[in-house]
């Protein structure tokens, strides 16, 4: 069975109980051999009660596995924030202003940061004055 990050796997959270795979009915198996069929309704009902339960529950295990990993990764980036007058090179690929090959330089440059717009968006010219488009 496929668990996701909530420990639970999805058919469960859907019906309140485990899938019985086709190979299982087939087969006599511990599972499948005793089975009381009132008390199993029973149990079934029961399930289906607590369904909301363990779904509110397996909401709250995503959430704090996603904020661990979200945690994680924000431990290890470096944010690098340029100021107006900063210097800075910018990447080949991105500008595509003349395709060099696979040996060619990765970065261009150095361009001057004329305004920074926020989240990683800058205003750039280059040393002869001229603003650059697309940056």
């Amino acid at each position: 069975m496929i668990k996701s990050s909530n420990g639970d796997t999805p058919f469960s959270l859907t019906y309140g109980t485990e899938a019985v795979i086709p190979a299982e009915i087939g087969m006599p198996t511990l599972r499948t051999a005793e089975v009381d069929m009132v008390q199993n309704d029973e149990s079934l009902e029961i399930n289906l009660d607590l369904l909301e339960e363990r779904r509110e529950q397996a909401a709250i295990r995503e959430a704090i596995s996603k904020a661990k990993m979200e945690k994680y990764y924000n431990s290890k980036v470096r944010s690098t924030s340029f100021k107006p007058g900063d210097l800075m090179y910018r990447r080949n690929d991105a500008s595509r202003a003349k395709e060099v090959g696979k040996l060619g330089p990765k970065w261009e440059g150095p361009y001057e940061v004329t305004e920074a717009l926020g989240k990683g968006a800058y205003k750039l010219r280059d040393r002869d004055g001229k603003q650059l488009t697309r940056t």
